[in-house]
């Protein structure tokens, strides 16, 4: 039996519109996860991926070889506290107030902390329907008011600052205090332990928010001095104990990306793994601090060492797999694109310093900006554009000398000369000029904003 072709067109629509009836309504696409992993005081040349010959990262390793590995990935200062607050607000520590004149990061002593008025990559997803948790070292406020429940955080576990304010090292400062959300469930924890309960309880938030979209902070408070370890990882790294350190670190992330494949949220979920700024390297010698790789320099200064950093970036069948990316971009690259992805919507009534890299993190795109400004405290030391960058003060991570004005300034042709060996600004001064006339294009649009870091408790003089 044959029919019309018009009565056969008519016969296949019915029946597609039939079909479609009987699976009933289209689900919605359900937003992606994020995850961002934020070590402390990691270097660039202390992974296995990166190079490192004997401290192993064989989950860290996997987690490159499923995903992309950037190699000129960086952060907006190269100490802790200003870091942090520009990874969660896409913005320079300058604009938000996370800097000062006198102090490099906050202390138990500090009365300030991250402006309650700052939008936050948190209280920007919540807005837009995501549980949000934080789990470990936040340093961005110890007082009520700056704690991350009020910067958009349902859940927080973990400590205020840095592992190294405790009694044992300043008689000044108070027993260390463990949140659990708004309370204080435990004073001076055993550090030993520390990572391994961080990890249980970013495994317990992904289980428990499986069903929803969920944003997940998790800074760990290592590889950061004093270097503790589990009695499992204890030994077990050719580098000493800060390799011992590394690898637990290593660990946890492993734990974390198989909690995601096993509870089929691995294709939904973007991970990003990176560090808050370049290795204490002072420390190298006593074992305790990292390595910067072929970079010049460490933690405290605006030489690369300080503040270029590895990063990973992982999102099984969005992010290539096996990718190398040299593309430039910063940790104020995440806020834009983790709202761009989650629909949420980005504020109008702020400057931002980050753009959106999705492009480029899911290999459509080699390039999203050049340009990198490397703050110290509250002075612009250097500015990135392209292959070329350009040092107006320096200073060495002993920080023991004030910051040296280069007049006339250093130049450096990164892509040639990652190790910034040769200063070539004699054989090239209109780059030197192009350079200065940024440095004051970007300087006036940086309005003045109270400082967060000089403000102390009353009677702590310090």
């Amino acid at each position: 039996m044959s029919f019309p072709k018009k009565a056969l067109r008519l016969i296949l629509l019915l029946g597609s519109m039939a079909g479609t009836a009987l699976a009933g309504p289209q689900k919605p696409v359900r937003p992606p996860n994020v995850i961002v992993i934020f070590a402390d005081d990691l270097g660039y040349g202390d992974l296995s991926c990166y190079g490192h010959p004997t401290i192993r990262t064989p989950h860290l390793d996997r987690m490159a070889a499923e995903g992309m590995r950037f190699t000129q990935f960086y952060v907006a200062a190269p100490v802790c506290s200003p870091s942090r607050a520009a990874l969660l607000t896409g913005r320079l520590p300058v604009r938000n107030g996370m800097a000062g004149k006198q102090k490099v990061v906050l202390f138990p002593y500090s009365a300030g902390g991250l402006p309650t008025g700052e939008i936050t990559i948190a209280k920007a997803l919540k807005v837009a329907g995501y549980t949000t948790g934080i789990v470990g070292k936040w340093h961005l406020g110890h007082l009520p008011e700056y704690l991350p429940a009020n910067h958009g955080f349902d859940y927080y576990f973990g400590i205020p600052y840095s592992n190294d304010m405790i009694p044992a090292r300043n008689k000044s400062y108070p027993p260390m205090p463990l949140y659990k959300d708004s309370k204080v469930v435990e004073e001076n924890p055993d550090q030993r332990g520390l990572t391994k309960r961080y990890t249980d309880e970013a495994v317990a938030f992904i289980r428990k928010n499986k069903d929803k979209p969920f944003f997940l902070y998790y800074p760990n408070n290592f590889p950061h001095e004093p270097l503790l370890v589990s009695d499992a990882y204890k030994g077990k790294s050719k580098r000493g104990l800060y390799g011992d350190v590394v690898a637990e670190l290593d660990w946890s992330v492993g734990q974390v990306l198989k909690t995601l494949k096993e509870q089929g949220l691995d294709k939904n979920t973007l991970v990003i793994f990176t560090s808050d700024n370049g290795p204490t390297i002072q420390d190298v010698h006593r074992e305790s601090g990292g390595s910067a790789g072929l970079l010049y320099e460490g933690k405290k200064t605006t030489y690369e060492g300080g503040m270029r950093v590895p990063a990973i970036a992982w999102w099984p069948g969005t992010v290539p797999a096996s990718r190398t990316c040299e593309a430039v971009a910063t940790t104020m690259d995440l806020f834009p694109t983790i709202l761009n992805l989650a629909k949420a919507r980005l504020p109008q009534d702020r400057e931002l310093d980050g753009v959106d890299i999705y492009p480029v993190l899911t290999g459509k795109a080699d390039k999203a900006s050049d340009v990198v400004f490397y703050y110290n405290q509250t002075d612009l030391y250097a500015i990135r554009k392209g292959p070329w960058k350009i040092h107006f003060i320096t200073r060495s991570s002993t920080g023991k000398e004030a910051g040296v004005v280069q007049d006339p300034p250093l130049l450096y042709q990164l892509e040639v000369d990652p190790s910034e060996r040769f200063n070539v600004s004699k054989d090239n001064p209109a780059v030197v000029e192009e350079l200065r006339k940024l440095y004051a294009d970007h300087t006036r649009t940086v309005k003045p904003v109270p400082l967060q870091f000089d403000r102390m408790i009353e009677n702590h003089a310090r």
